[in-house]
Protein backbone atom coordinates (compact mmCIF):
# COMPACT_ATOMS: atom_id res chain seq x y z
CA UNK A 1 0.00 0.00 0.00
CA UNK A 2 1.45 3.47 -0.56
CA UNK A 3 2.94 5.67 1.88
CA UNK A 4 -0.61 7.10 4.10
CA UNK A 5 -1.17 8.25 7.57
CA UNK A 6 -3.24 6.61 9.77
CA UNK A 7 -5.43 9.49 10.07
CA UNK A 8 -5.93 9.52 6.51
CA UNK A 9 -6.64 5.86 6.14
CA UNK A 10 -9.64 5.72 8.88
CA UNK A 11 -10.91 8.98 7.29
CA UNK A 12 -11.29 6.84 4.31
CA UNK A 13 -14.35 5.46 5.35
CA UNK A 14 -15.88 8.07 6.84
CA UNK A 15 -16.49 11.68 6.09
CA UNK A 16 -13.41 13.51 4.15
CA UNK A 17 -13.22 15.76 1.10
CA UNK A 18 -11.12 13.90 -1.71
CA UNK A 19 -9.92 17.35 -3.63
CA UNK A 20 -7.67 16.13 -6.64
CA UNK A 21 -4.72 17.50 -8.58
CA UNK A 22 -2.32 17.57 -11.57
CA UNK A 23 0.75 18.48 -12.46
CA UNK A 24 2.58 18.42 -16.10
CA UNK A 25 5.90 18.13 -17.52
CA UNK A 26 7.75 19.37 -20.53
CA UNK A 27 10.96 17.86 -20.22
CA UNK A 28 10.26 13.60 -19.20
CA UNK A 29 9.73 14.22 -15.74
CA UNK A 30 12.85 16.82 -14.71
CA UNK A 31 10.60 19.87 -14.17
CA UNK A 32 6.41 19.51 -13.04
CA UNK A 33 3.67 22.24 -13.58
CA UNK A 34 0.86 22.67 -12.22
CA UNK A 35 -2.74 22.24 -13.79
CA UNK A 36 -5.08 25.36 -13.01
CA UNK A 37 -7.87 22.65 -12.12
CA UNK A 38 -8.79 19.11 -13.13
CA UNK A 39 -12.21 19.10 -13.47
CA UNK A 40 -12.92 14.85 -13.18
CA UNK A 41 -11.43 11.57 -14.20
CA UNK A 42 -10.92 7.98 -13.56
CA UNK A 43 -7.46 6.49 -12.06
CA UNK A 44 -7.22 2.50 -13.13
CA UNK A 45 -4.30 0.49 -11.30
CA UNK A 46 -4.69 -2.92 -12.81
CA UNK A 47 -1.98 -5.76 -12.31
CA UNK A 48 -3.19 -7.69 -14.95
CA UNK A 49 -2.27 -4.78 -17.13
CA UNK A 50 0.49 -4.39 -19.34
CA UNK A 51 0.04 -0.46 -18.33
CA UNK A 52 -0.10 -1.25 -14.08
CA UNK A 53 -1.18 3.07 -13.97
CA UNK A 54 -4.02 4.05 -17.11
CA UNK A 55 -6.48 6.65 -16.67
CA UNK A 56 -8.90 9.29 -18.21
CA UNK A 57 -8.69 12.73 -16.86
CA UNK A 58 -10.35 16.52 -18.01
CA UNK A 59 -7.51 19.12 -17.17
CA UNK A 60 -8.86 22.55 -17.10
CA UNK A 61 -6.81 25.86 -17.77
CA UNK A 62 -3.95 24.16 -20.13
CA UNK A 63 -1.90 25.39 -22.75
CA UNK A 64 -1.75 22.74 -25.38
CA UNK A 65 0.20 22.60 -28.51
CA UNK A 66 4.00 22.13 -29.30
CA UNK A 67 5.16 24.20 -26.40
CA UNK A 68 2.28 22.96 -24.04
CA UNK A 69 0.69 19.21 -23.47
CA UNK A 70 0.65 17.27 -26.27
CA UNK A 71 0.55 13.49 -27.44
CA UNK A 72 4.61 13.58 -28.19
CA UNK A 73 6.31 14.65 -25.31
CA UNK A 74 4.00 15.46 -22.29
CA UNK A 75 4.57 13.25 -19.15
CA UNK A 76 1.37 13.69 -16.45
CA UNK A 77 0.94 12.67 -12.95
CA UNK A 78 -1.84 12.95 -10.70
CA UNK A 79 -2.82 13.30 -7.01
CA UNK A 80 -5.80 11.96 -5.18
CA UNK A 81 -6.14 14.02 -1.81
CA UNK A 82 -7.84 12.90 1.74
CA UNK A 83 -8.54 15.34 3.99
CA UNK A 84 -9.98 14.59 7.11
CA UNK A 85 -12.41 17.20 9.58
CA UNK A 86 -10.11 19.16 11.22
CA UNK A 87 -6.89 18.03 9.22
CA UNK A 88 -5.01 19.37 6.32
CA UNK A 89 -5.38 18.02 2.63
CA UNK A 90 -2.98 14.32 2.57
CA UNK A 91 -2.22 13.58 -0.88
CA UNK A 92 -1.99 10.13 -2.13
CA UNK A 93 0.70 9.67 -6.04
CA UNK A 94 -2.26 8.23 -8.32
CA UNK A 95 0.34 7.57 -11.02
CA UNK A 96 2.55 8.92 -13.74
CA UNK A 97 1.74 9.09 -16.99
CA UNK A 98 2.09 9.59 -21.01
CA UNK A 99 -0.26 11.31 -23.22
CA UNK A 100 -2.31 8.52 -25.44
CA UNK A 101 -5.03 10.30 -27.00
CA UNK A 102 -5.60 13.67 -26.30
CA UNK A 103 -9.29 15.99 -27.30
CA UNK A 104 -9.16 19.69 -26.92
CA UNK A 105 -12.40 20.75 -25.19
CA UNK A 106 -13.88 24.13 -24.46
CA UNK A 107 -11.62 25.13 -21.49
CA UNK A 108 -8.80 22.46 -21.88
CA UNK A 109 -8.73 18.94 -22.79
CA UNK A 110 -9.90 15.30 -22.03
CA UNK A 111 -6.76 13.09 -21.64
CA UNK A 112 -6.32 9.49 -22.02
CA UNK A 113 -3.01 8.02 -19.95
CA UNK A 114 -0.73 5.22 -20.28
CA UNK A 115 1.88 4.74 -17.37
CA UNK A 116 5.59 4.71 -18.38
CA UNK A 117 5.29 1.45 -19.27
CA UNK A 118 3.85 2.81 -22.59
CA UNK A 119 7.10 4.50 -23.08
CA UNK A 120 9.21 1.14 -22.63
CA UNK A 121 7.16 -0.91 -25.01
CA UNK A 122 7.27 2.05 -28.12
CA UNK A 123 10.93 1.91 -27.65
CA UNK A 124 11.46 -1.01 -29.88
CA UNK A 125 14.87 -1.78 -30.54
CA UNK A 126 15.98 -0.16 -34.45
CA UNK A 127 18.43 -3.40 -35.10
CA UNK A 128 18.79 -6.92 -33.07
CA UNK A 129 21.51 -6.34 -30.61
CA UNK A 130 22.96 -8.98 -28.22
CA UNK A 131 23.10 -8.10 -24.60
CA UNK A 132 24.85 -9.25 -21.69
CA UNK A 133 26.36 -11.56 -20.29
CA UNK A 134 26.06 -8.95 -17.37
CA UNK A 135 24.14 -9.27 -13.99
CA UNK A 136 20.43 -8.06 -14.10
CA UNK A 137 20.70 -5.06 -12.85
CA UNK A 138 23.26 -3.75 -15.08
CA UNK A 139 21.40 -4.92 -17.98
CA UNK A 140 18.14 -3.61 -16.92
CA UNK A 141 19.12 -0.42 -15.97
CA UNK A 142 20.96 0.08 -19.49
CA UNK A 143 17.62 -0.58 -21.45
CA UNK A 144 14.95 1.28 -19.10
CA UNK A 145 17.82 4.62 -19.26
CA UNK A 146 18.04 4.24 -23.20
CA UNK A 147 14.29 4.93 -23.17
CA UNK A 148 13.31 7.17 -20.01
CA UNK A 149 17.23 8.87 -19.39
CA UNK A 150 17.32 10.07 -15.48
CA UNK A 151 14.19 7.53 -14.42
CA UNK A 152 16.12 5.15 -11.23
CA UNK A 153 14.43 1.64 -11.19
CA UNK A 154 14.06 0.12 -7.89
CA UNK A 155 14.43 -2.99 -6.50
CA UNK A 156 12.09 -4.54 -4.02
CA UNK A 157 12.82 -7.20 -1.23
CA UNK A 158 12.89 -10.39 -1.91
CA UNK A 159 14.66 -9.92 -5.98
CA UNK A 160 18.43 -10.88 -6.33
CA UNK A 161 19.50 -7.70 -9.39
CA UNK A 162 22.83 -9.04 -9.23
CA UNK A 163 21.97 -12.82 -10.82
CA UNK A 164 24.07 -12.86 -13.50
CA UNK A 165 22.63 -13.56 -16.87
CA UNK A 166 24.29 -14.92 -20.38
CA UNK A 167 24.47 -12.96 -23.43
CA UNK A 168 21.10 -13.29 -25.43
CA UNK A 169 20.05 -11.83 -28.85
CA UNK A 170 17.14 -8.79 -28.35
CA UNK A 171 15.46 -8.88 -31.80
CA UNK A 172 13.36 -5.82 -31.52
CA UNK A 173 11.24 -5.97 -28.35
CA UNK A 174 12.79 -3.77 -25.83
CA UNK A 175 9.97 -4.51 -23.31
CA UNK A 176 9.59 -8.31 -24.02
CA UNK A 177 13.16 -8.32 -22.75
CA UNK A 178 12.96 -6.52 -19.77
CA UNK A 179 9.57 -8.11 -18.33
CA UNK A 180 8.63 -11.86 -20.06
CA UNK A 181 8.07 -12.48 -23.48
CA UNK A 182 9.57 -14.40 -26.12
CA UNK A 183 12.16 -13.39 -29.17
CA UNK A 184 11.65 -14.00 -32.54
CA UNK A 185 12.03 -18.02 -32.36
CA UNK A 186 9.67 -18.54 -29.92
CA UNK A 187 12.17 -18.59 -27.07
CA UNK A 188 11.01 -17.85 -23.25
CA UNK A 189 13.08 -14.61 -22.67
CA UNK A 190 12.16 -11.43 -19.73
CA UNK A 191 14.74 -10.18 -17.21
CA UNK A 192 11.99 -9.62 -15.02
CA UNK A 193 10.21 -14.10 -16.03
CA UNK A 194 14.11 -15.22 -15.02
CA UNK A 195 13.94 -13.38 -11.62
CA UNK A 196 10.55 -14.85 -10.58
CA UNK A 197 9.60 -11.05 -11.28
CA UNK A 198 7.12 -8.60 -12.15
CA UNK A 199 7.99 -5.16 -13.92
CA UNK A 200 5.59 -2.25 -14.03
CA UNK A 201 6.04 1.49 -13.16
CA UNK A 202 4.95 1.88 -9.67
CA UNK A 203 2.25 4.90 -8.82
CA UNK A 204 5.15 7.42 -8.86
CA UNK A 205 6.28 5.85 -12.52
CA UNK A 206 9.23 4.39 -11.12
CA UNK A 207 10.32 1.10 -13.11
CA UNK A 208 10.10 -1.60 -10.23
CA UNK A 209 11.08 -4.92 -10.40
CA UNK A 210 8.98 -6.40 -7.58
CA UNK A 211 8.56 -10.22 -6.45
CA UNK A 212 5.06 -11.82 -7.79
CA UNK A 213 2.32 -10.91 -4.85
CA UNK A 214 1.14 -14.12 -2.85
CA UNK A 215 -1.53 -14.35 0.13
CA UNK A 216 1.31 -14.97 2.80
CA UNK A 217 2.14 -11.30 2.68
CA UNK A 218 1.05 -8.62 5.18
CA UNK A 219 -2.32 -7.47 5.51
CA UNK A 220 -2.36 -3.99 4.59
CA UNK A 221 -6.46 -3.36 5.04
CA UNK A 222 -8.85 -5.21 6.74
CA UNK A 223 -12.81 -4.60 5.01
CA UNK A 224 -15.83 -5.66 7.24
CA UNK A 225 -19.21 -6.52 5.88
CA UNK A 226 -21.80 -4.12 6.24
CA UNK A 227 -19.36 -0.67 7.28
CA UNK A 228 -17.13 -0.51 4.02
CA UNK A 229 -18.09 -3.54 1.86
CA UNK A 230 -21.33 -4.11 -0.57
CA UNK A 231 -22.57 -6.61 -2.68
CA UNK A 232 -19.62 -8.71 -3.24
CA UNK A 233 -19.57 -10.96 -6.38
CA UNK A 234 -17.46 -13.88 -5.88
CA UNK A 235 -16.56 -16.14 -9.04
CA UNK A 236 -14.54 -19.10 -9.90
CA UNK A 237 -12.73 -20.00 -13.08
CA UNK A 238 -10.29 -22.97 -13.85
CA UNK A 239 -8.81 -20.84 -16.71
CA UNK A 240 -5.11 -20.56 -16.28
CA UNK A 241 -4.76 -23.16 -13.40
CA UNK A 242 -1.65 -24.59 -13.03
CA UNK A 243 -0.43 -26.55 -10.10
CA UNK A 244 2.38 -28.21 -11.34
CA UNK A 245 5.19 -26.14 -13.44
CA UNK A 246 8.31 -27.88 -14.95
CA UNK A 247 11.23 -25.03 -15.01
CA UNK A 248 14.43 -25.40 -16.92
CA UNK A 249 16.97 -23.73 -18.78
CA UNK A 250 19.41 -23.92 -21.42
CA UNK A 251 21.18 -20.99 -23.06
CA UNK A 252 22.32 -22.99 -26.06
CA UNK A 253 26.00 -21.94 -25.38
CA UNK A 254 27.28 -25.32 -24.64
CA UNK A 255 27.10 -24.93 -20.82
CA UNK A 256 24.74 -27.65 -18.90
CA UNK A 257 21.44 -27.74 -19.07
CA UNK A 258 19.30 -26.58 -15.99
CA UNK A 259 16.37 -29.01 -14.72
CA UNK A 260 14.07 -29.61 -15.88
CA UNK A 261 13.31 -28.88 -11.82
CA UNK A 262 9.50 -29.41 -10.56
CA UNK A 263 7.13 -26.98 -8.44
CA UNK A 264 3.69 -27.83 -7.20
CA UNK A 265 0.92 -26.96 -4.87
CA UNK A 266 1.82 -29.26 -2.39
CA UNK A 267 -0.99 -28.26 0.42
CA UNK A 268 -2.90 -30.80 1.63
CA UNK A 269 -5.49 -28.26 2.51
CA UNK A 270 -5.63 -26.67 -1.03
CA UNK A 271 -8.59 -27.67 -3.50
CA UNK A 272 -5.69 -28.00 -5.99
CA UNK A 273 -3.52 -29.94 -4.71
CA UNK A 274 -1.41 -31.90 -6.88
CA UNK A 275 -0.69 -34.59 -4.27
CA UNK A 276 2.69 -35.71 -2.53
CA UNK A 277 5.35 -35.95 -5.48
CA UNK A 278 3.01 -35.58 -9.07
CA UNK A 279 6.42 -36.70 -10.76
CA UNK A 280 7.89 -39.18 -8.89
CA UNK A 281 4.99 -40.85 -7.99
CA UNK A 282 1.94 -40.15 -9.63
CA UNK A 283 -0.19 -42.83 -8.46
CA UNK A 284 0.00 -41.97 -4.78
CA UNK A 285 -2.85 -40.27 -4.88
CA UNK A 286 -4.80 -43.45 -5.74
CA UNK A 287 -3.25 -45.54 -3.32
CA UNK A 288 -4.44 -42.90 -0.37
CA UNK A 289 -7.52 -42.33 -1.70
CA UNK A 290 -7.58 -39.31 -2.62
CA UNK A 291 -9.49 -39.24 -5.88
CA UNK A 292 -10.10 -35.63 -6.26
CA UNK A 293 -6.29 -34.59 -7.31
CA UNK A 294 -6.44 -32.79 -10.81
CA UNK A 295 -3.46 -32.28 -12.07
CA UNK A 296 -3.04 -29.10 -14.34
CA UNK A 297 0.99 -28.82 -15.31
CA UNK A 298 2.70 -26.24 -17.92
CA UNK A 299 6.21 -25.93 -18.89
CA UNK A 300 8.27 -22.54 -19.15
CA UNK A 301 11.91 -22.85 -20.31
CA UNK A 302 14.50 -19.62 -20.59
CA UNK A 303 17.83 -19.63 -21.46
CA UNK A 304 18.20 -16.40 -19.02
CA UNK A 305 17.61 -19.90 -16.18
CA UNK A 306 21.54 -20.59 -14.87
CA UNK A 307 20.85 -22.07 -11.76
CA UNK A 308 18.61 -24.84 -10.20
CA UNK A 309 18.02 -22.52 -7.15
CA UNK A 310 16.73 -19.83 -9.74
CA UNK A 311 14.55 -22.61 -11.74
CA UNK A 312 12.89 -22.81 -8.55
CA UNK A 313 12.55 -19.31 -7.31
CA UNK A 314 10.87 -19.23 -10.76
CA UNK A 315 8.49 -22.00 -10.56
CA UNK A 316 7.24 -20.81 -7.24
CA UNK A 317 6.69 -17.39 -8.53
CA UNK A 318 4.56 -18.95 -11.37
CA UNK A 319 2.97 -21.40 -9.49
CA UNK A 320 1.76 -18.37 -7.30
CA UNK A 321 0.10 -16.42 -9.81
CA UNK A 322 -1.40 -19.50 -11.39
CA UNK A 323 -2.96 -20.82 -8.10
CA UNK A 324 -4.32 -17.66 -7.35
CA UNK A 325 -6.48 -16.96 -10.08
CA UNK A 326 -9.40 -19.37 -9.81
CA UNK A 327 -11.60 -17.57 -7.01
CA UNK A 328 -11.84 -13.80 -7.68
CA UNK A 329 -13.99 -11.73 -5.59
CA UNK A 330 -15.49 -8.62 -7.07
CA UNK A 331 -16.50 -5.62 -4.49
CA UNK A 332 -17.42 -1.93 -3.63
CA UNK A 333 -15.40 -0.42 -0.95
CA UNK A 334 -15.06 2.35 0.64
CA UNK A 335 -12.29 4.69 -2.00
CA UNK A 336 -8.96 4.07 -0.24
CA UNK A 337 -6.56 5.92 -3.35
CA UNK A 338 -3.27 4.07 -1.84
CA UNK A 339 -4.60 0.56 -2.55
CA UNK A 340 -1.74 -0.93 -5.13
CA UNK A 341 -2.27 -3.83 -7.26
CA UNK A 342 -0.50 -6.74 -5.28
CA UNK A 343 -1.70 -5.64 -1.50
CA UNK A 344 -2.87 -8.48 0.48
CA UNK A 345 -6.41 -7.45 1.97
CA UNK A 346 -9.24 -9.13 4.06
CA UNK A 347 -12.36 -8.81 3.53
CA UNK A 348 -15.44 -10.16 5.22
CA UNK A 349 -17.29 -11.53 2.62
CA UNK A 350 -20.01 -12.68 4.90
CA UNK A 351 -20.63 -12.02 8.63
CA UNK A 352 -17.81 -13.62 10.30
CA UNK A 353 -16.11 -15.30 7.25
CA UNK A 354 -13.07 -13.54 6.46
CA UNK A 355 -10.99 -13.93 3.40
CA UNK A 356 -7.45 -13.14 2.11
CA UNK A 357 -7.14 -12.04 -1.18
CA UNK A 358 -4.82 -10.49 -3.50
CA UNK A 359 -5.96 -7.25 -5.09
CA UNK A 360 -5.41 -7.60 -8.85
CA UNK A 361 -7.59 -4.05 -9.55
CA UNK A 362 -8.70 -1.58 -8.01
CA UNK A 363 -10.00 1.45 -10.66
CA UNK A 364 -11.41 4.38 -8.67
CA UNK A 365 -13.48 7.60 -9.95
CA UNK A 366 -11.20 10.90 -8.81
CA UNK A 367 -12.80 12.80 -5.52
CA UNK A 368 -15.88 9.62 -5.28
CA UNK A 369 -16.43 8.06 -2.00
CA UNK A 370 -16.16 4.69 -3.59
CA UNK A 371 -14.28 2.19 -5.41
CA UNK A 372 -14.55 -1.19 -7.20
CA UNK A 373 -11.89 -4.13 -6.65
CA UNK A 374 -10.98 -7.47 -8.15
CA UNK A 375 -8.93 -10.06 -6.20
CA UNK A 376 -8.25 -13.35 -6.31
CA UNK A 377 -7.51 -16.14 -3.80
CA UNK A 378 -6.47 -19.81 -3.46
CA UNK A 379 -9.40 -22.01 -2.93
CA UNK A 380 -9.20 -24.63 0.34
CA UNK A 381 -10.89 -27.45 0.96
CA UNK A 382 -13.74 -26.85 3.94
CA UNK A 383 -12.68 -28.92 6.88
Amino acid sequence: MLPISPAALAACAGAARRPARADWSPDGGRTWLPVPAVAGGEVRPDRTAECRYSAGVDLIGIPLGRSGINTVSTQVRLFQGIQAPRADVEWIQAGVYVVDRLTRTRHGATLELLGREDVLRAARLPTPRTVGPDTARALAETLIGEALPGVPVAWLAGIAPDTPLPGWVVDEDRWAALAGGTDSSGTDTGIAAALAAELYADAAGIPTYGPVPTLNAPVVWRIPYGTALVEPAEQESAEGLVNLWSISGDGGDGAPAVGPVYVWDSDPGSLTYAGPDPVGDPLAPQREGLTGVRIRSARYASPLITSTGQGYDVGRARLADSLGIQASLSFTAACNPALEPGDVVEVEVRPGEWQRHVVDSCPYTLGAATQSCTTRTTARRLT
